[in-house]
């Protein structure tokens, strides 16, 4: 089946409509970040480069590290952005961009995000690396798409709702289980993750400047929920959306984030640049062991 213009762009110079990356230039791993000056500071790591641009939010650098291609990616702020970018970079390794067909043969991408969260759980330092083997999403992503409940975690969700009082007003959440591949690499090195992945950055992750909550008991109520071993630890804003959407187009990703703020304790550290900069070579030289 041919894919309409309309549904999926292709720029005139051969690019996906959003990230502006052509086909040949994205490698089969991909490392990302919120933030395009991540990717500037991915860059140095690499022995050679490939390819690199940006458009609006979505800088990427294509390039070698220890005999391995990888792509570092930025993707902005928010479920909404990792709609578009793991939609596209699907549509990069599995749609011919000259016939507008699907492939016949289907290429599974492995997706790293790398990002900052708050942690919740008191014993889990500031600075902790934590590694999300379950994504939690508050955004409403993935209810857009079919098959939502193949590969959501019914019980948990259910447990969920009925434990924090989910108001009635917000769309259901969805549990996502990462790649098991992905866990087992990066599992001796991290903390056992359940991530909660919020629409925003204050109301929706329990933050109070000059407005009320709908669920205001909603950050005692999270790290109280535990459920098949698991507790929420962190809030961030985008694995879900990439746990989901990876699940659904048959992809390996997973995300990893280092604790900048505490939000039980009520505490942050804004200078954990260093430590991020510590966490991307983990990444990189895990993926390339």
């Amino acid at each position: 089946m041919k894919i309409p213009e309309s549904e999926l762009i292709i720029n005139s110079d051969g690019s996906v409509f959003h990230l502006h990356i052509k086909p040949e230039e994205l490698s089969d791993t991909i490392v990302m970040f919120g933030d395009p000056g991540r990717v500037k500071m991915f860059i140095p790591l690499f022995e050679k480069i490939d390819a690199q641009g940006q458009s609006r939010e979505f800088a990427f650098a294509t390039g070698w590290y220890h005999g391995k291609r990888i792509t570092a990616l930025s993707h902005g702020i928010g479920p909404d952005n990792i709609d578009i970018v793991a939609t596209e970079l699907d549509a990069l390794a599995n749609v011919d961009f000259r016939t507008r067909e699907i492939k016949p043969e289907h290429k599974r991408l492995t997706i790293v995000r790398v990002g900052t969260c708050g942690a919740i759980q008191p014993e889990i330092p500031l600075g902790s690396f934590i590694l999300s083997h379950i994504s939690v999403g508050c955004d409403g992503v993935m209810n857009w798409y079919g098959g939502r409940d193949t590969y959501a975690l019914a019980d948990f969700e259910a447990a969920f709702k009925k434990a924090v009082h989910w108001n009635k007003h917000l769309p259901d959440p969805y549990f996502v289980r990462n790649s098991e591949r992905l866990i087992k690499l990066f599992e001796p090195v991290t903390v056992k993750g359940m991530t909660v992945s919020a629409v925003g950055f204050y109301g929706p992750q329990g933050r109070v400047v000059r407005q009320d909550l709908a669920m205001p008991n909603m950050i005692d109520d999270f790290e109280k929920f535990e459920f098949d071993g698991y507790k929420i630890t962190n809030f961030e804003m985008e694995s879900s959306a990439l746990a989901g959407m990876a699940a659904r187009l048959g992809h390996d990703a997973i995300t990893v984030c280092c604790a900048i703020a505490h939000r039980y304790l009520k505490d942050a550290n804004t200078d954990y640049k260093p430590r991020v900069e510590e966490l991307v070579k983990l990444v990189m030289d895990k993926l390339t062991e």
